[in-house]
C-alpha cells in the first residue's frame, strides 16, 4: 500500500539532459567541426549513391537494390542522432523533452533493426549470387528483393514499437540526466524508478531474434560462400567471387562487432566513455565510410559515375 502511493505521488520527469559527447569546452569547437563535416559528407556521398543507382539501368541489380535501401537508411539513421549530438557540442548539455526524447528513440531502434536485416539480405543476395548462380535470376527476382527489402522496415518498424512502448510506460521520477549524446535503450532504463523486468524481456527477446537472428543468418551465408569459393577451380574464379563480397564483410564487421560490445558486454563493465566512442562508431563512422567501402573497388559505380560526370 505504501509502495503504491509512493509511485502515484511520483513527479515524472518531463525533460532529460543530455550531456554529450565531451564536457570539455575546449575541444567542443573542433568536435563540432569535425561531426558536422561527416554529417555532410555523408548525406553527400549517400544521396550520390541513390541517384546514380535510380538514373542508371546498369545498376538495376539486386545488390545495387539493397544498397540504395542501406544508402537511405544510414542517412535517415545519422539524421536521427547527429542533431543532439551538434547541438551538445554547441551549446553544452542538452535538454530534450520527454516527448522528444523517446521519438527520437523510436527512430533509432527503428533504424537499427531495419539495418540489421538488410545486412542479413545483402548477405543472401552474395550466397545465391556464388552458391546458386543460375538459379540467381529466379531467386532474386524483383519481387523477391523488394519482399526483403519491406520485410526489413516492417520488422524494425514492430520491434521498436515494443519497445519505445515499454520503455516510454516506465516512470522516471529523478536523476534525469543522461551521460550520452542520445537517447539510447541502456541510459534510460538504467534512469527509471519503477520495476523493468518486462521491458528487458522484451528487449532480451527483440535482440535475440533481431540482432542475432541477422547475425546467424549473415553468418551462415558467408559460411557457404567460403566453402564454395574454397571448392572453386582457378585463383582468378576465387578472386573475383571474394572480391564482390569483401566490401559487404568490412561493413558488417564493423557494425556488428560495435553494437554487439556496447549491447552485449557484461554488466561489471562500467566505461561510459567506451560506450560513447562504440556509440560514435556505428551511428556516425559507420554510415560515413559505408558509401566509399562499397563503392571504392567498384566498377560498375566508377562507370556510370564516370559517365554522369561526362554528360554533355
Amino acid at each position: 500500500m505504501e509502495r503504491t502511493w509512493v509511485l502515484t505521488n511520483m513527479t515524472r520527469v518531463q525533460q532529460f539532459v543530455l550531456l554529450g559527447l565531451s564536457t570539455r569546452p575546449e575541444v567542443r569547437d573542433a568536435l563540432f567541426a569535425i561531426f558536422l563535416t561527416l554529417y555532410l559528407l555523408t548525406v553527400l556521398e549517400n544521396t550520390l549513391i541513390i541517384y546514380l543507382i535510380c538514373s542508371h539501368s546498369e545498376l538495376h541489380k539486386p545488390m545495387y537494390f539493397f544498397l540504395g535501401n542501406l544508402s537511405c537508411l544510414e542517412m535517415c539513421y545519422m539524421s536521427v542522432t547527429m542533431p543532439s549530438l551538434l547541438v551538445g557540442l554547441w551549446n553544452g548539455p542538452y535538454h530534450i523533452s520527454f516527448t522528444a526524447c523517446m521519438t527520437q528513440l523510436f527512430f533509432f531502434i527503428v533504424l537499427i533493426c531495419t539495418e540489421c536485416t538488410l545486412l542479413a539480405s545483402m548477405a543472401y543476395d552474395r550466397y545465391v549470387a556464388i552458391c546458386r548462380p543460375l538459379l540467381y535470376p529466379l531467386l532474386m527476382r524483383p519481387q523477391t528483393c523488394l519482399g526483403l527489402a519491406m520485410a526489413s522496415w516492417l520488422g524494425g518498424l514492430v520491434v521498436s514499437v515494443a519497445k519505445t512502448t515499454c520503455i516510454a510506460s516506465l516512470s522516471y521520477c529523478g536523476p534525469n540526466v543522461l551521460n550520452q549524446f542520445f537517447c539510447d535503450i541502456s541510459p534510460l532504463l538504467n534512469l527509471s524508478c519503477t520495476h523493468v523486468a518486462l521491458t528487458e524481456l522484451v528487449d532480451f527477446i527483440s535482440a535475440i531474434v533481431i540482432f542475432c537472428g541477422t547475425l546467424l543468418v549473415a553468418l551462415a551465408s558467408y559460411l557457404a560462400i567460403g566453402v564454395a569459393v574454397l571448392r572453386m577451380p582457378s585463383a582468378a574464379a576465387r578472386h573475383k567471387a571474394f572480391s564482390t563480397c569483401a566490401s559487404h564483410l568490412v561493413v558488417m564487421g564493423i557494425f556488428y562487432s560495435a553494437a554487439l560490445f556496447i549491447y552485449c558486454h557484461p554488466s561489471r563493465i562500467k566505461s561510459i566513455d567506451l560506450n560513447k566512442v562504440l556509440s560514435v562508431i556505428y551511428t556516425v563512422l559507420t554510415p560515413t565510410c559505408n558509401p566509399i567501402i562499397y563503392c571504392l573497388r567498384n566498377k560498375e559505380v566508377h562507370t556510370v559515375l564516370w559517365k554522369s560526370l561526362h554528360q554533355p
